[in-house]
């Protein structure tokens, strides 16, 4: 069942910014206006701001550790939906994020279903997002705090009621680059999607439509769910059922 995605395991994830100019948004900036104002045209709630893509990534080794070495630049969302929906035209560039996979204490995951109002509508996946500037520091990009943020930003769970393993999930799909982080909270199941659902009723343009209870593969949802989520959620019912 699992999807066509390479996975890595690795202990730690070093992000630098660099403020480059990206080829593609020159070279098609007339179609990608025009792709633009299609979009907004659709859906009026898309807003124009700087988004963190990555143009270099390896993997090396420090002693027994393994560790993600990344590099970014900032270009403007419509730049990224455009390089997105064009099939990712630039094979150097990938769109690589965050993501936490919330998890009660009684075993199940906790997704989100994406609002109307976003450029992903009615998908479902971990709380996350593209980085963007507040993601950056001098010229290190701090992806592991922009786990804890998209966490609080979509279900209101905060930092401090969160343990985070200490590792890192790298799951490589196409362009997408999902670096997965398990974030572990002391409530069940129940109890998260309760507590979530009364924040979601609180805000006044909440970022999801609702959250999904994954506790085994029955619960998944080829489709909905992209790919690297699948992929790691099958990969991690495996491995405990082995």
């Amino acid at each position: 069942m699992t999807p066509a995605c390479a996975f890595e395991e690795v202990d730690e994830i070093r992000s630098v910014y660099r403020d480059v100019e990206w080829a593609f948004a020159r070279e098609r900036a007339a179609e990608i206006d025009a792709h633009w104002e299609r979009l907004r045209a659709g859906n009026p709630a898309l807003f124009d701001g700087r988004v963190l893509l990555m143009d270099q990534w390896r993997l090396v080794r420090e002693g027994e550790r393994r560790i993600l070495q990344t590099h970014h630049f900032s270009t403007n969302f419509r730049n990224f939906l455009a390089f997105r929906d064009f099939g990712a035209p630039d094979p150097a560039i990938r769109n690589c994020f965050a993501a936490g996979a919330l998890l009660s204490s009684d075993g199940a995951f906790v997704l989100g279903e994406m609002g109307a109002h976003t450029a992903n509508a009615g998908h479902i996946y971990f709380p996350c997002g593209t980085p963007d500037m507040g993601d950056v520091s001098g010229d290190r990009v701090d992806l592991a705090g922009s786990v804890l943020r998209e966490l609080e930003e979509e279900t209101g769970v905060a930092p401090h009621e969160v343990a985070t393993d200490a590792g890192w999930t790298i799951v490589f799909e196409g362009p997408r680059v999902a670096c997965i982080r398990t974030a572990r909270v002391a409530a069940t199941a129940d109890e998260l999607a309760q507590r979530i659902t009364r924040f979601l009723a609180s805000e006044e343009r909440p970022e999801l439509a609702g959250v999904h209870m994954v506790r085994g593969p029955a619960d998944l949802r080829p489709g909905p769910m992209p790919d690297y989520v699948i992929g790691f959620l099958d990969r991690r019912f495996s491995q405990l059922a082995g």
